[in-house]
């Protein structure tokens, strides 16, 4: 099992739920994050100050998925994700180890079926 993580533009996010959904997704969780990288963050006014506005709104998706789910899956949310500018956001992809269900005890594959 593999778990996918990415963070994208909060404006992608319906864009992706739907393309995972339509590829048979049946859940996956979601972190409204901010962070900052290359985009830098930019600069306000706020009452004559000026400041800075570091860390950017990024939506994190978390999925755990099967092997071979994993690069459809991936290439999926790059897809729906790309706006070829800076701050498109990043995708992670690491081995499970175990997963449990809580409710039924189910482990591993099993556990995050239906």
């Amino acid at each position: 099992m593999k778990r996918i993580e990415a963070f994208i533009k909060p404006f992608k996010l319906e864009a992706v739920k739907d393309a995972l959904v339509e590829a048979g997704v049946r859940g996956f969780t979601i972190n409204e994050v901010r962070g900052f990288g290359r985009q830098k963050g930019y600069t306000e006014q706020f009452r004559g100050t000026e400041y800075k506005v570091d860390f950017l709104p990024k939506v994190q998706l978390i999925l755990i998925v099967e092997d071979d789910a994993t690069d459809k899956l991936v290439e999926l949310i790059l897809r729906h994700a790309y706006t070829g500018n800076i701050g498109d956001g990043k995708v992670i992809i690491s081995s499970v180890e175990k997963v449990i269900r809580i409710r039924t005890g189910e482990i591993g594959e099993a556990a995050i079926r239906d």
